[in-house]
Protein backbone atom coordinates (compact mmCIF):
# COMPACT_ATOMS: atom_id res chain seq x y z
CA UNK A 1 0.00 0.00 0.00
CA UNK A 2 1.66 3.78 -0.89
CA UNK A 3 0.03 6.88 0.22
CA UNK A 4 0.31 8.99 -2.69
CA UNK A 5 -0.39 12.87 -2.86
CA UNK A 6 -1.12 14.78 -5.77
CA UNK A 7 -2.19 18.45 -6.61
CA UNK A 8 -3.69 20.33 -9.22
CA UNK A 9 -5.93 17.59 -10.00
CA UNK A 10 -9.20 18.75 -11.36
CA UNK A 11 -8.41 18.51 -14.95
CA UNK A 12 -5.44 17.65 -16.97
CA UNK A 13 -2.07 15.63 -16.41
CA UNK A 14 -3.58 15.62 -12.81
CA UNK A 15 -6.59 14.26 -13.65
CA UNK A 16 -5.27 11.76 -15.74
CA UNK A 17 -3.20 10.92 -12.51
CA UNK A 18 -5.82 10.34 -10.41
CA UNK A 19 -6.75 7.78 -12.97
CA UNK A 20 -3.56 6.23 -13.56
CA UNK A 21 -3.23 4.84 -9.85
CA UNK A 22 -7.18 3.48 -9.65
CA UNK A 23 -5.30 -0.08 -8.18
CA UNK A 24 -6.51 0.14 -4.10
CA UNK A 25 -2.98 -0.71 -3.29
CA UNK A 26 -2.72 2.97 -3.84
CA UNK A 27 -4.50 5.55 -1.25
CA UNK A 28 -4.68 8.85 -2.91
CA UNK A 29 -4.96 12.43 -1.61
CA UNK A 30 -5.64 14.15 -4.85
CA UNK A 31 -5.57 18.34 -4.04
CA UNK A 32 -7.82 21.11 -5.90
CA UNK A 33 -9.54 23.99 -5.73
CA UNK A 34 -12.71 22.40 -7.21
CA UNK A 35 -12.72 18.30 -6.56
CA UNK A 36 -16.24 17.70 -8.34
CA UNK A 37 -14.48 16.28 -11.53
CA UNK A 38 -12.96 13.83 -8.56
CA UNK A 39 -15.33 13.14 -6.75
CA UNK A 40 -17.65 12.14 -9.78
CA UNK A 41 -14.62 9.61 -10.67
CA UNK A 42 -16.07 7.60 -7.44
CA UNK A 43 -12.89 5.54 -6.91
CA UNK A 44 -13.08 4.23 -3.16
CA UNK A 45 -9.66 4.71 -2.97
CA UNK A 46 -9.04 8.30 -4.15
CA UNK A 47 -9.54 11.55 -1.34
CA UNK A 48 -10.62 14.52 -3.24
CA UNK A 49 -9.40 17.50 -0.96
CA UNK A 50 -10.58 20.98 -1.55
CA UNK A 51 -7.72 23.08 -1.03
CA UNK A 52 -5.72 26.13 -2.34
CA UNK A 53 -2.24 25.39 -2.05
CA UNK A 54 -1.36 29.01 -1.90
CA UNK A 55 -3.76 29.52 1.03
CA UNK A 56 -1.88 28.95 4.22
CA UNK A 57 -5.17 27.52 6.40
CA UNK A 58 -5.42 25.23 3.50
CA UNK A 59 -2.43 23.60 4.16
CA UNK A 60 -2.89 23.64 7.54
CA UNK A 61 -6.43 21.73 6.98
CA UNK A 62 -4.02 18.88 4.61
CA UNK A 63 -1.49 18.50 7.40
CA UNK A 64 -3.89 17.81 9.84
CA UNK A 65 -5.94 15.13 7.77
CA UNK A 66 -2.72 13.56 7.19
CA UNK A 67 -1.82 13.62 10.69
CA UNK A 68 -5.06 11.72 11.75
CA UNK A 69 -5.46 9.05 9.11
CA UNK A 70 -1.76 8.32 7.85
CA UNK A 71 1.49 7.29 8.86
CA UNK A 72 3.29 8.26 6.32
CA UNK A 73 3.63 9.91 2.47
CA UNK A 74 4.97 7.81 0.23
CA UNK A 75 4.84 9.78 -2.92
CA UNK A 76 4.54 13.53 -3.46
CA UNK A 77 3.77 14.71 -7.13
CA UNK A 78 3.37 18.77 -7.19
CA UNK A 79 1.41 18.60 -10.52
CA UNK A 80 -0.44 22.08 -10.18
CA UNK A 81 0.97 24.97 -12.05
CA UNK A 82 -0.18 28.25 -13.66
CA UNK A 83 0.36 29.29 -17.00
CA UNK A 84 0.52 33.18 -17.94
CA UNK A 85 0.91 33.95 -21.76
CA UNK A 86 1.53 38.09 -21.74
CA UNK A 87 4.11 40.11 -23.20
CA UNK A 88 7.13 41.33 -20.50
CA UNK A 89 6.37 44.81 -20.36
CA UNK A 90 2.80 44.32 -19.35
CA UNK A 91 3.51 41.84 -17.16
CA UNK A 92 3.13 43.32 -13.31
CA UNK A 93 4.97 42.30 -10.11
CA UNK A 94 1.31 41.21 -9.24
CA UNK A 95 1.61 38.92 -12.04
CA UNK A 96 4.97 37.56 -11.14
CA UNK A 97 3.48 36.89 -7.45
CA UNK A 98 0.59 34.74 -8.64
CA UNK A 99 2.86 32.63 -10.75
CA UNK A 100 5.41 32.14 -7.94
CA UNK A 101 2.63 31.45 -5.72
CA UNK A 102 1.79 28.75 -7.33
CA UNK A 103 4.67 27.26 -9.28
CA UNK A 104 7.04 27.88 -6.43
CA UNK A 105 6.11 29.20 -2.91
CA UNK A 106 3.55 26.59 -2.64
CA UNK A 107 5.53 23.62 -3.87
CA UNK A 108 7.94 24.71 -1.21
CA UNK A 109 5.44 25.40 1.53
CA UNK A 110 3.83 22.15 0.79
CA UNK A 111 6.95 20.42 0.83
CA UNK A 112 7.81 21.71 4.04
CA UNK A 113 4.70 20.72 5.92
CA UNK A 114 5.06 17.18 4.30
CA UNK A 115 8.70 16.57 5.55
CA UNK A 116 7.80 15.00 8.90
CA UNK A 117 5.81 12.28 7.08
CA UNK A 118 8.38 11.49 4.37
CA UNK A 119 10.38 8.54 5.00
CA UNK A 120 13.29 6.26 4.00
CA UNK A 121 12.16 5.18 0.37
CA UNK A 122 9.67 8.37 -0.42
CA UNK A 123 9.49 9.95 -3.52
CA UNK A 124 8.71 13.93 -4.32
CA UNK A 125 8.10 14.43 -8.06
CA UNK A 126 8.02 18.23 -9.21
CA UNK A 127 6.68 19.09 -12.41
CA UNK A 128 8.61 21.89 -14.20
CA UNK A 129 9.12 22.43 -17.83
CA UNK A 130 11.81 22.32 -20.77
CA UNK A 131 11.51 26.27 -20.22
CA UNK A 132 13.33 25.95 -17.31
CA UNK A 133 16.20 24.29 -18.23
CA UNK A 134 19.18 26.70 -19.15
CA UNK A 135 20.25 27.26 -22.60
CA UNK A 136 16.84 25.78 -23.82
CA UNK A 137 14.52 26.97 -25.97
CA UNK A 138 12.28 29.85 -24.47
CA UNK A 139 9.06 31.74 -25.93
CA UNK A 140 8.00 35.22 -25.79
CA UNK A 141 5.04 35.75 -23.27
CA UNK A 142 6.44 32.99 -20.71
CA UNK A 143 8.52 35.45 -18.53
CA UNK A 144 6.84 34.55 -15.43
CA UNK A 145 5.75 30.96 -16.22
CA UNK A 146 9.39 29.75 -17.23
CA UNK A 147 11.55 31.09 -15.12
CA UNK A 148 9.56 29.98 -12.14
CA UNK A 149 9.98 26.68 -13.76
CA UNK A 150 13.54 27.31 -13.82
CA UNK A 151 13.44 28.25 -9.75
CA UNK A 152 11.43 24.71 -9.40
CA UNK A 153 14.33 22.94 -10.99
CA UNK A 154 16.90 24.42 -8.53
CA UNK A 155 14.77 24.43 -5.45
CA UNK A 156 14.44 20.27 -6.11
CA UNK A 157 18.31 20.36 -6.26
CA UNK A 158 18.43 21.90 -3.25
CA UNK A 159 15.96 19.38 -1.64
CA UNK A 160 17.91 16.12 -2.75
CA UNK A 161 21.16 17.76 -1.28
CA UNK A 162 19.61 18.90 2.31
CA UNK A 163 17.75 15.78 2.65
CA UNK A 164 20.52 13.20 0.90
CA UNK A 165 20.90 11.02 3.97
CA UNK A 166 17.52 10.68 4.73
CA UNK A 167 16.38 8.24 2.03
CA UNK A 168 13.74 10.69 0.83
CA UNK A 169 14.50 11.15 -3.08
CA UNK A 170 13.33 14.58 -4.77
CA UNK A 171 13.24 14.95 -8.63
CA UNK A 172 11.77 16.78 -11.14
CA UNK A 173 10.22 16.40 -14.61
CA UNK A 174 10.86 19.04 -17.37
CA UNK A 175 7.69 18.30 -19.45
CA UNK A 176 7.80 19.46 -23.63
CA UNK A 177 4.51 20.34 -24.77
CA UNK A 178 1.34 18.39 -23.16
CA UNK A 179 -2.31 19.05 -24.27
CA UNK A 180 -4.29 19.82 -21.92
CA UNK A 181 -7.19 23.13 -21.10
CA UNK A 182 -4.32 24.78 -19.32
CA UNK A 183 -1.95 24.79 -22.97
CA UNK A 184 -5.00 25.48 -24.77
CA UNK A 185 -5.95 28.53 -23.22
CA UNK A 186 -2.88 30.02 -23.05
CA UNK A 187 -1.77 29.35 -26.91
CA UNK A 188 -5.84 28.50 -28.71
CA UNK A 189 -4.32 27.45 -31.69
CA UNK A 190 -1.58 24.83 -30.67
CA UNK A 191 -1.50 21.51 -30.77
CA UNK A 192 1.00 19.34 -28.62
CA UNK A 193 2.29 15.99 -29.66
CA UNK A 194 1.72 14.14 -26.38
CA UNK A 195 -2.13 13.98 -24.80
CA UNK A 196 -2.27 14.34 -21.08
CA UNK A 197 -3.20 10.74 -20.31
CA UNK A 198 -0.02 9.91 -22.23
CA UNK A 199 1.72 12.26 -19.81
CA UNK A 200 0.10 10.96 -16.55
CA UNK A 201 1.15 7.54 -17.18
CA UNK A 202 4.90 8.34 -17.81
CA UNK A 203 4.35 10.39 -14.56
CA UNK A 204 2.52 8.07 -12.68
CA UNK A 205 5.37 5.18 -13.47
CA UNK A 206 8.21 7.19 -12.98
CA UNK A 207 6.45 8.58 -9.32
CA UNK A 208 6.40 4.61 -8.69
CA UNK A 209 10.69 3.47 -9.96
CA UNK A 210 12.70 6.44 -10.67
CA UNK A 211 13.79 7.03 -7.15
CA UNK A 212 15.26 3.78 -7.29
CA UNK A 213 17.45 5.18 -10.49
CA UNK A 214 17.69 8.82 -9.78
CA UNK A 215 17.45 11.68 -6.94
CA UNK A 216 18.06 15.19 -7.58
CA UNK A 217 18.24 14.68 -10.99
CA UNK A 218 15.76 17.05 -13.62
CA UNK A 219 14.99 14.69 -16.80
CA UNK A 220 13.63 16.39 -19.84
CA UNK A 221 10.52 14.48 -21.15
CA UNK A 222 9.49 15.92 -24.46
CA UNK A 223 9.69 14.22 -27.84
CA UNK A 224 10.55 17.12 -29.68
CA UNK A 225 13.73 18.76 -30.04
CA UNK A 226 14.16 21.71 -29.70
Amino acid sequence: MKNIIITGCSRGIGFELVKYFSNPQYQIIAIARNVETITQLKMTNVTPFKADITNEKDLKALKTYIDKTWNQVDIVIHNAGKLLNKPFFKTTTDDFLDVYKVNVLAVAELTRILIPFLKKGSHVVTISSMGGIQGSLKFAGLSAYTSSKGALITLTELLAEEYSKSGISFNVLALGAVQTEMLKEAFPKYKAPVNAEEMAHYIGDFSLKGNKYFNGKVLQVSSTTP
